[in-house]
């Protein structure tokens, strides 16, 4: 089920109303196939700097330069996207975009920032704040709500999948 956005406009001179919010399963997938891209991005740098896999935690837990490949290059990648695209290539996938949740407008860099930092606060129980997304009514997760942000797309988004949530 989807509720109507409040009317706002957004930078991209399309009214709220047009938008509608990406639930659950769509942002899954997304995040699947960000997550692919991420791994085809670092685990070359992590064996060319390592010789071994960048996610290999038990290797070199203490070396300042994992934590740079494995942590920081994979949030300076999405978030860069997200302020380059409003969107991870996972989500332009289904024609999504991140807005501001009050009005309709691009984020700021500072509310870009504080929902990416809003993933650990999501993961940290179980992962119960990106499970938040299906049962919320603007399919919003605590990184989002923490944020002020919501993802949305157009009421005629390509949708490669069918999947309607």
């Amino acid at each position: 089920m989807t509720l109507p956005p409040a009317p706002l406009t957004t930078d991209r001179a399309l009214p709220v109303v047009d938008l509608v919010y990406v639930g659950f399963w769509k942002r899954v997938i997304a995040s699947l196939v960000d997550s692919v891209l991420l791994m085809l991005l670092i685990a070359p740098i992590g064996y060319f700097v390592f010789d071994t896999n960048a996610f290999d935690f038990a290797e070199s837990d203490s070396d300042p330069t994992h934590f740079l490949i494995s942590t920081i290059l994979p949030a300076l990648v999405v978030v860069v996207f997200w302020i380059q695209r409003q969107a991870t290539p996972g989500k332009m996938m289904f024609g999504a975009r991140i807005v501001d949740a009050k009005t309709g407008a691009d984020p700021g860099t500072g509310q870009l920032l504080l929902r990416y930092a809003g993933y650990y606060v999501s993961a940290i129980v179980f992962g119960l704040g990106f499970i938040w997304v299906a049962f919320d009514a603007r399919k919003q997760g605590w990184h989002d709500k923490i944020a002020g942000t919501v993802v949305v797309r157009d009421r005629s988004p390509v949708d490669p999948l069918g999947i309607d949530r």
